[in-house]
């Protein structure tokens, strides 16, 4: 399936039904009196946020969502039936925005619905205008019509853990070997053509999300290279796993590397650098010890977390994930703190 983080749509609620104008007209019943009932409410277009979901594709396919019309009272104050409503799932992490760009909702939590466009309100039939002074009302109202425009979905990746870096740094064979995810896996650049998600599981039994995207080159933020459209699937991350190649093909240095992609992160309109970051030299199995320790010791005065491991061989990776789960952990803890509060001000 093809990844689409990207929709425009044209969606158009139902119509309300209109309302009955109709008297009672019964066989030796006189003064039967109006008996119109109420047209239907238009169907509404609703979003219901899914972990199922990965993928804006489905709505990319459609590009229309036009939801039913209700339909029209009927005498003998007969109603008229709702029209149906449209509900399609959407991946976890959509904001919807509209033509001017201001956002309407932000899915952030499975099950989550949203209304996209709110179906128009039935007519009252002609019984509902009944008074002792006007007993026969000869008009009912017609319905309102559905809400109706363009919208604009986005999706934004919701992960406890972000991996980025120049392109074959390692970041796919890392998040292959530590999750669920399976994403392509070569020795060319730019293997990573959309960004993938994995479920990292624990010895506690718990699991964390790992989001990976396409590597980053200088001047992304700028629309270089594949990286700069997908910056926004780790803006949500609560920590950055900044994978540095120990052995890069072009002879870059570590710290060159480094300051390459900072200088993306900081460039970012997401302020990417405000996150918690932790640096991971990859492919130390290619390299002396001695060499990988002297790199350690020239990132010390970075104040961040350093790491060194090799994705392929397994060294070093236990050892980082315990730390991002300690990080995750007590990220989790605050987020839950800060509720309480939250909801004892309110």
């Amino acid at each position: 399936m093809r990844f689409i983080d990207e929709v425009k749509l044209d969606v158009r609620a139902g119509h309300g039904g209109a309302g009955s104008k109709s008297f009672r007209r019964e066989k030796y019943i006189p003064r039967g009196g109006p008996d119109g009932g109420n047209g239907g409410r238009g169907g509404h277009v609703v979003l219901v946020a899914s972990r199922d979901r990965n993928t804006l594709q489905e709505l990319y396919l459609r590009k229309h969502l036009y939801a039913e019309k209700g339909q029209g009272g009927m005498g003998k104050n007969r109603h008229g039936r709702d029209g149906e409503d449209i509900c399609v799932q959407v991946p976890v992490g959509t904001v919807v925005r509209d033509e001017e760009g201001h956002v309407l909702c932000d899915l952030t939590h499975d099950g989550q619905r949203v209304f996209l466009a709110k179906g128009g309100r039935g007519g009252l039939g002609n019984s509902n205008f009944a008074t002792s002074t006007n007993r026969a009302p000869r008009y009912a109202q017609p319905g309102i019509a559905g809400e109706e425009g363009l919208r604009y979905l986005e999706l934004k990746s919701m992960a406890d853990v972000g991996l980025l870096g120049l392109p074959n740094a390692g970041k796919s064979t890392l998040i292959s070997r530590v999750s669920n995810a399976r994403p392509k896996v070569a020795d060319y650049p730019f293997t990573t053509m959309a960004p993938a998600l994995g479920q990292v599981f624990t010895d506690d039994d718990e699991s964390f999300a790992m989001a990976d995207i396409p590597g980053l080159i200088a001047g992304a933020h700028e629309g270089r290279g594949l990286g700069d459209r997908f910056l926004r699937h780790i803006e949500r991350t609560g920590l950055l796993l900044h994978l540095v190649d120990v052995i890069s093909p072009d002879g870059r240095d570590v710290l060159e590397q480094i300051e390459e992609i900072e200088v993306e992160l900081t460039s970012s309109h997401a302020n990417l650098m405000q996150k918690s970051r932790f640096l991971v030299l990859n492919k130390i199995d290619a390299i002396d010890e001695t060499d990988c320790i002297a790199m350690q010791a020239a990132l010390a005065d970075r104040d961040l977390p350093v790491f060194a491991i090799s994705a392929v061989t397994g060294a070093g990776v236990p050892a980082l994930l315990h730390a991002i789960w300690r990080h995750v952990k007590a990220a989790r803890q605050h987020v839950r703190e800060q509720q309480a509060v939250n909801d004892s001000t309110a």
